[in-house]
């Protein structure tokens, strides 16, 4: 491991697990632990530095000089990643969907503030750029510079979702991961045990094609995964007055921040099907927080 990704590593917090107590999992016989990777760091939080951490020390092995890669207005992958070539000495290129606001968003302010070069795409350019998977594909690099995929989506990100995986030391039936592109929850069926159930929870609406990614990630079958597909609520970064309810119920209970657009929906979907109920008495499960807690300043 590169000597600068370990110094910063050794800022960050650590990532807990906390039981839930409620009347709901109680009525059902269900215990529900989570685990708190949002509690890492303040920006670099959860699965934004999983997936990122052998992607960096990669790049710094080839002595990369520019980090690029692409997001949306509130992505997390690129304020974690802008935050990220800031404390290791590094610049940073985002290409960011749509067209450039007249005020930028607090995610892009903070990102141009760490001192990444913001470059605004069409939708339709944009939905290219997802072809490049490589480090070395985007058309166009120039010596040093290093492409990173969308959401840090590439074999190299699964070796820091394992380390995730392997905090989790207490026995359980089923571990549930909201999913954007898919990576951690592949980064979790591969070291998962064989005797659990591994449950996805898509942020997006018509997330099938979710399917194959993953399996392209894992490289060999595994059969102890599913994507459940019912709780987009109405797509990509959409709400509602529910799920922010729940949201908010959540908080005021526990004390755990979450978001709407990963985690939030996540946990919405688990007590929903547990009240239904859709689990066995009994099981223990297991739901990732990933962070992303400053995607909330898109829904004030």
């Amino acid at each position: 491991m590169q000597p600068k990704l370990i110094d910063l590593e050794k800022t960050f917090n650590a990532s807990i697990l906390t039981r839930i107590d409620d009347t709901v999992l109680e009525r059902q016989h269900i215990e529900l632990w989570i685990k708190r990777d949002d509690l890492l760091h303040p920006v670099i939080s959860g699965n934004k530095w999983r997936k990122l951490k052998y992607i960096l020390n990669h790049a710094l092995s080839l002595g990369a000089e520019t980090l690029v890669s692409m997001g949306g207005a509130y992505s997390n992958h690129l304020h974690a990643l802008a935050y990220v070539g800031k404390a290791l000495g590094i610049q940073t290129i985002g290409f960011i969907r749509g067209e450039c606001p007249e005020i930028l968003t607090p995610t892009l302010q903070d990102m141009q503030n760490w001192g990444m070069k913001l470059k605004f795409v069409s939708r339709s350019d944009y939905r290219l750029l997802r072809h490049y998977q490589g480090w070395q594909d985007l058309p166009g690099l120039k010596p040093g510079q290093y492409w990173i995929p969308e959401g840090g989506s590439q074999p190299l990100a699964l070796a820091g979702i394992a380390e995730l995986a392997g905090e989790i030391t207490i026995p359980y039936d089923i571990l549930c991961v909201p999913c954007g592109t898919g990576t951690t929850l592949a980064g979790m069926i591969k070291v998962a045990p064989a005797h659990t159930s591994i449950i996805g929870f898509p942020a997006l609406k018509n997330a099938d094609f979710l399917r194959s990614d993953i399996e392209k990630l894992l490289t060999q079958a595994h059969g102890n995964w599913q994507l459940n597909l019912d709780y987009h609520f109405g797509g990509f970064a959409k709400t509602n007055a529910e799920l922010i309810a729940f949201i908010n119920d959540f908080e005021a209970k526990t004390g755990i921040p979450l978001e709407p657009v990963y985690t939030g929906k996540m946990l919405y979907a688990l007590y929903d099907l547990i009240a239904k109920p859709s689990f066995k008495p009994g099981m223990k499960i297991i739901a990732v927080h990933t962070g992303g807690l400053q995607g909330n300043r898109g829904f004030n």
